[in-house]
């Protein structure tokens, strides 16, 4: 076990090594964050003034939380849909990875986290560190609100991982998988409640959005960070995304052994 463990972290790592090769992208991608983090927050605190009170719980310090940690998860996060495993799965290379010791599933999704866990520094900290100093923001409480925040935000991370590898591994039965990805993007940010909180969203669309694992990767971390959810409302959260993780993951693993037996590659 403590071999396998180390060969898991050992692609942790690979993930962030290969991450961190894109420097420029980082710091474009944090100018991002901030450019159009202060204009989420001037249109939604506009809206919770205009209200004189908290909106469905969400007060001004509440929503500049909501602003900024959503705003700092962008680059942990894979809402895009884009994942090597396809293009691996479309050259045929993806048949040397099924003759290696470790899972195909297993490898992809940890090199994913990797990546999700280095984007941390140089474009999530930050952009959370900027906007809660020149505007402020809701902070969780007490030692276990910090705890638990770090554990809803890296199960985010991990569920993000499990459920853009079936973007991937639907290469197996199509020919080109584009489609899947550009419908993911769109879907994904909408529903895990990038653009707008889904607890101002219509009752339907709420419950539509909470049938699938997107608010997992970045509505319900929000609210456990930032405190508007807290006790054993944060910790249910915490489990609904474990829940999702498992469920994923289980998912992805059915479908990568049906993909491998119907798997046929040509060539010399």
């Amino acid at each position: 076990m403590r071999a396998r463990a180390r060969v898991w972290w050992r692609l942790v790592v690979a993930g962030m090594r290969e991450s961190a090769t894109y420097r420029l992208a980082m710091l474009g991608g944090l100018v991002a964050n901030l450019t159009f983090g202060f204009l989420k927050y001037g249109i939604l605190t506009a809206r919770v003034h205009a209200g004189g009170a908290p909106v469905v719980g969400y007060s001004v310090a509440v929503m500049s939380a909501y602003v900024w940690l959503s705003q700092g998860m962008l680059g942990s996060i894979n809402l895009f849909g884009r994942t090597a495993l396809a293009q691996r799965i479309s050259s045929g290379d993806v048949a040397v990875d099924f003759l290696r010791p470790l899972s195909v599933q297993t490898s992809a999704c940890l090199r994913e986290i990797g990546r999700g866990l280095l984007a941390l520094a140089p474009r999530g900290l930050p952009s959370v560190a900027i906007g809660a100093g020149l505007v402020g923001m809701a902070l969780p409480y007490g030692v276990a609100g910090y705890l638990l925040g770090a554990l809803s935000l890296l199960l985010a991370i991990a569920v993000s991982a499990t459920t853009v590898y079936l973007v991937g591994v639907s290469g197996f039965w199509l020919v080109e998988t584009r489609g899947v990805q550009v419908f993911y993007m769109v879907v994904s940010g909408f529903l895990a409640g990038l653009f707008v909180p889904i607890a101002l969203m219509p009752a339907w669309l709420q419950v539509t959005a909470y049938a699938t694992p997107f608010p997992a990767m970045l509505m319900m971390p929000v609210d456990v960070v930032s405190g508007r959810v807290g006790g054993l409302a944060a910790l249910g959260l915490v489990m609904a995304q474990v829940g999702w993780l498992l469920l994923t993951a289980a998912l992805g693993s059915r479908l990568t052994a049906a993909g491998r037996r119907r798997l046929e590659v040509q060539g010399g």
